[in-house]
């Protein structure tokens, strides 16, 4: 009898590769994962992380008043709708049709509607200098292949002088196991190994891929594609905050960081 339980590896996928399972996956699990995780993101609201890092209080975008935002790999789009409703004018991108279905349903729940585009973010359908601002939270950079090519497509549409803010996993998270208890406080894999996690199918294809850089990886990344590192943040847990949320949890957010936001600038010059 076939097994038909997804396996788990660590190899390298291309970027053909995890697209494709990108897509599927998130078409998928679209609505498993706003009906588990919706509730902490909101309608309209911009969440960086699972720490619950509000930009309404962190403030990394600066002045977003008048400002064209990009939010790329934006699921439900909370953020973009909270971005509208500070007088920005965002654009929310995703590569899931099943995300984007979401996205239109909570406009039309919030009445706070922005345009939904859905696109690759390896070539994003869009001018030069098109927007002052990009961002997004836990968006299309893990599940790429090629990141770096992905800073360069934002730079291109950033204006000179325009910000790039994303946040992803802290890549020293990818040292131990996947686990939000006491399991999960054991190092046991290389930092230096960046191979993939990859969920398989019998056949071997690729059906969930998350990439792992380090932190000089994307400063790297950064700095190659012209942009100048303006802050590293990294959200400490909250007190009073007790809800786990896959890997994340009040045991582990304690001892060291879950997340990492990279905030950076398109020099004006």
């Amino acid at each position: 009898m076939q097994n038909d339980e997804p396996t788990v590896t660590r190899r390298p996928v291309d970027d053909a590769d995890a697209r494709r399972a990108s897509r599927r996956w998130w078409d998928s699990d679209a609505d498993d994962y706003q009906a588990t995780h919706g509730g902490f993101l909101g309608e309209v609201d911009f969440v960086w992380c699972p720490e619950g890092l509000r930009e309404a209080d962190a403030g990394l975008l600066g002045e977003v008043r008048g400002q064209r935002v990009l939010e790329l790999g934006c699921g439900a789009a909370a953020a973009a709708r909270w971005l509208a409703t500070r007088g920005a004018r965002p654009v929310a991108l995703d590569l899931s049709a099943g995300m984007l279905r979401h996205a239109a349903t909570a406009a039309r729940l919030s009445g706070v509607r922005v345009p939904l585009v859905q696109a690759d973010a390896l070539a994003l359908p869009f001018t030069d200098a098109a927007f002052d601002t990009a961002c997004t939270a836990f968006g299309a950079i893990p599940f790429v292949a090629d990141s770096a090519a992905v800073m360069r497509e934002v730079h291109r549409v950033l204006r000179p002088g325009g910000r790039w803010v994303f946040s992803v996993t802290h890549p020293m998270r990818w040292v131990f196991p996947d686990d939000p208890g006491e399991a999960g406080l054991v190092a046991v894999n290389s930092y230096f190994d960046r191979r993939p996690y990859v969920e398989q199918d019998a056949t071997g294809m690729p059906s969930y891929v998350e990439q792992h850089r380090t932190l000089g990886d994307r400063v790297r990344e950064l700095v190659g594609a012209g942009f100048r590192l303006v802050d590293l943040v990294e959200p400490e847990w909250p007190e009073g905050h007790e809800e786990i949320w896959g890997q994340w949890s009040p045991l582990r957010g304690r001892l060291f960081p879950g997340t990492a936001i990279f905030v950076a600038e398109k020099p004006a010059g």
